[in-house]
């Protein structure tokens, strides 16, 4: 809690910050998946969903429907208390993580950020700790079914999540080291000196005058090989094509959530699609100046209140970029096989990610 902040305004505050930011990540995990069916359709030269309302805008309302009145059916063999627990594990684990994120500029109200839920010093650190937990929400659904597919396919998850997290954390520890800090607040800003230019992503030089002469400064943090790696173990993470093994239906029916209906289904569905948006928030504020304009501060601030809105249009510009990215890579790449899912994140991309760390901290020695 902010010093000099009454807790009962603090409190309050929160509770509200907490239900906008539930309310928002449901709706926008429903229209993701009208944004996928819609792309998709259009690459595969067909319309998509365009009966339910305008264009079909009503259409995750209706799915949405249809889920909640559907049989609610528990096969008799289950471990009924897992059966029931799997998918609670797996929705609240992706939700949880959208707490730490910044989806704005600092802006106060009553002494008290409205654009964070939850300022954390280690919010990188959380982040991967909830979302590697959702493993058990998967590995639990897949045992308790008592159906040898489910299994299957919560073993594939297991083994894949644990294998790409290796990749995915090292892959963010050059950014760390740029960044000095584990807090998302202190990562983004050390990104928006110079617009784009100071990405992560991105690297280029400074040229600063001072009293000794002119002196090159590294901005940016050369970081693309480190995105690259990111963004490959994100896909196996949230087992999405071309790394979607655990629910391949060719092979497992539908994988871990074969015996799911109902709404048990639908959590197991809204979790895949909030780790996505987490995955993406993650990108942006790592790699992408987060909330920060590509301009830097080329353009005046204006208004107040266009101050505080134009950093969380940016944020979901750049969000919206990475689940368009999500959906192309599905409409066009072929399913790995398991033997070469494995291979590719134990031999090329573990080692890419330490050679990365290795190359980011020579460089930061000699240019510190």
């Amino acid at each position: 809690m902010p010093p000099q902040v009454p807790f009962l305004t603090f409190l309050l505050i929160s509770v509200i910050k907490l239900l906008v930011v539930f309310v928002i990540t449901l709706t926008a995990v429903a229209y993701t998946v009208l944004l996928e069916r819609k792309v998709i359709g259009r690459m595969q030269n067909r319309w998509g969903p365009s009966r339910t309302g305008p264009f079909g805008l009503l259409q995750p309302l209706a799915d949405g429907i249809k889920l909640f009145l559907k049989e609610d059916m528990t096969p008799l063999a289950v471990d009924r208390p897992l059966f029931l627990i799997a998918p609670m594990i797996a929705l609240a684990c992706a939700m949880t993580s959208i707490a730490v994120v910044p989806f704005g500029a600092i802006t106060l109200v009553k002494g008290v950020d409205i654009f964070q839920v939850a300022n954390v010093n280690v919010a990188l650190l959380v982040i991967l700790g909830v979302t590697s937990i959702g493993v058990y929400g998967i590995a639990l659904s897949g045992w308790s079914s008592n159906n040898k597919y489910a299994l299957l396919g919560s073993l594939r998850a297991t083994s894949q999540m644990i294998s790409y997290e290796l990749a995915l954390g090292l892959s963010l520890v050059g950014v760390v080291l740029r960044a000095g800090s584990l807090n998302l607040r202190d990562i983004v800003a050390s990104q928006s000196a110079h617009g784009a230019f100071s990405w992560n992503i991105f690297g280029g030089f400074a040229r600063e005058h001072s009293a000794t002469g002119t002196v090159w400064t590294i901005v940016g943090g050369f970081q693309i090989v480190a995105f690259v790696i990111y963004l490959m173990s994100a896909y196996a993470e949230t087992n999405r094509a071309p790394f979607d093994l655990p629910e391949a239906e060719t092979e497992l029916v539908a994988g871990y959530h074969t015996e799911y209906s109902s709404m048990k289904f639908a959590m197991f569905f809204m979790a895949e699609y909030a780790n996505m948006i987490t995955v993406s928030c993650v990108a942006t504020l790592l790699f992408f100046g987060g909330a920060s304009s590509p301009f830097g501060h080329f353009f005046p601030d204006g208004p107040v209140l266009l101050q505080a809105v134009m950093p969380v249009f940016w944020f979901v510009f750049k969000i919206f970029a990475f689940l368009f990215l999500y959906i192309w890579v599905r409409s066009t790449l072929p399913r790995f096989r398991y033997d070469q899912l494995m291979s590719f994140g134990w031999k090329f991309l573990l080692p890419v990610a330490m050679a990365n760390i290795i190359v980011t901290s020579l460089v930061m020695a000699l240019h510190p």
